[in-house]
């Protein structure tokens, strides 16, 4: 068969569904994955939180880092954007844990 011709359809359908099988043990385990919201770096966020993307998980952390770490998940309120809704929806995925010990200052 040449490269450059298309896939047969059949062919096609049989590769989706192998693609479709293989990432089916994959994405569960994405799916019910949990994020600490006081240590999680905005993309880990974006991955994790159904309707938070990149820019309103930047928002959490620039939140966490003026404010200090979030005592209870319902804080997440205060970040503009994050509403009851939200938290809800994610209240499974969300733990909250211990605040890092504060770094040591030099000199």
């Amino acid at each position: 068969m040449d490269p450059t011709t298309s896939i047969p359809p059949g062919r096609a359908r049989a590769l989706l569904l192998a693609l479709l099988l293989a990432l089916a043990g994959v994405l569960p385990a994405y799916a019910h994955a949990q994020v600490d919201i006081n240590h999680a770096d905005a993309k880990t966020l974006a991955g994790v939180l159904h309707g938070v993307g990149l820019v309103k998980a930047e928002a959490i952390v620039a939140w966490r880092e003026r404010h200090g770490p979030f005592r209870r998940i319902e804080d997440l309120a205060r970040v503009d954007g994050i509403g009851p809704r939200t938290i809800e929806a994610n209240r499974a995925l969300i733990v909250l844990g211990r605040p890092l010990p504060p770094r040591p200052r030099p000199g």
